[in-house]
């Protein structure tokens, strides 16, 4: 039997698949990446079996400057359209958002950036993916954009005091996460050097190695089984969630 394959759509290299992509392939997940700015998006998903979409430092609808980012949107619609497994990260999760009704807006509030807590929603309980999260994970913020308002009909799974709209799903199995999972240290170091005016938004020491290295083992601890359970997904193993709150048997 062929490894199930994902499409990730990587908008910026300062953004790579990272952890996401160690912990993909130690589920068996075929990964194929296209670096958005350097190859052409293709043209249909025919062949994979679900869709990665990662972050960058681009808005959701800046075109002009970066008109691959209608493609990753088409491509980001497509897969829900089809009911194919899709984690869409930062950027990603506002391309998912814009593709599929939503608004994106720069954010009214300023930054969110450092090690923060996000808070589940009441439809997180229900939810393949959310469920079995802590109600409050810690999670790598670094965004001056927001998903203002979620495309319609979308299950609103977490938020922030700042900006409420940080995790949902769109039909039955895409989902955007306003946040990051997937970074190391240095990712977010060299994300903190290049954008030394939003990380100044953060408290000081949220910037330390030390500091960030503690915070990314958390994350693993509680992101890596989420992961998993998106594996889980787009392998056929585990039922995605409907709106109507019925369940289909698995073929």
């Amino acid at each position: 039997m062929n490894a199930p394959r994902l499409l990730v759509l990587q908008p910026s290299q300062s953004d790579p698949l990272a952890k996401l992509g160690d912990w993909l392939e130690a589920e068996g997940i075929e990964l194929d990446l296209v670096p958005l700015k350097d190859m052409p998006a293709p043209a249909n998903l025919d062949g994979y079996q679900g869709v990665v979409c990662l972050g960058g430092e681009m808005g959701a609808l800046d075109d002009l400057d970066h008109p691959w980012l209608a493609d990753a949107r088409r491509l980001l619609s497509s897969a829900v359209s089809k009911r194919l497994p899709t984690l869409a990260i930062c950027l990603g999760a506002q391309l998912l958002a814009a593709a599929t009704g939503g608004q994106v807006r720069k954010g009214p509030k300023g930054p969110e950036v450092g090690v923060l807590l996000v808070a589940k929603r009441d439809a997180a309980a229900t939810d393949p993916l959310f469920a079995d999260l802590p109600f409050t994970p810690d999670v790598l913020q670094f965004h001056n954009d927001e998903v203002h308002l979620l495309p319609p009909g979308a299950e609103h799974l977490a938020a922030s005091p700042k900006y409420p709209n940080q995790a949902f799903r769109v039909g039955e199995s895409a989902y955007g996460l306003q946040f990051h999972i997937e970074t190391t240290p240095e990712i977010v170091l060299n994300w903190a050097s290049k954008d030394p005016d939003s990380a100044s938004c953060a408290r000081a020491h949220h910037f330390d190695q030390e500091f960030l290295e503690e915070a990314h083992r958390d994350f693993e601890e509680v992101w890596q089984p989420f992961v998993g359970r998106f594996a889980k997904l787009v392998r056929g193993e585990l039922l995605p969630a409907l709106g109507s709150g019925t369940r289909l048997p698995l073929v």
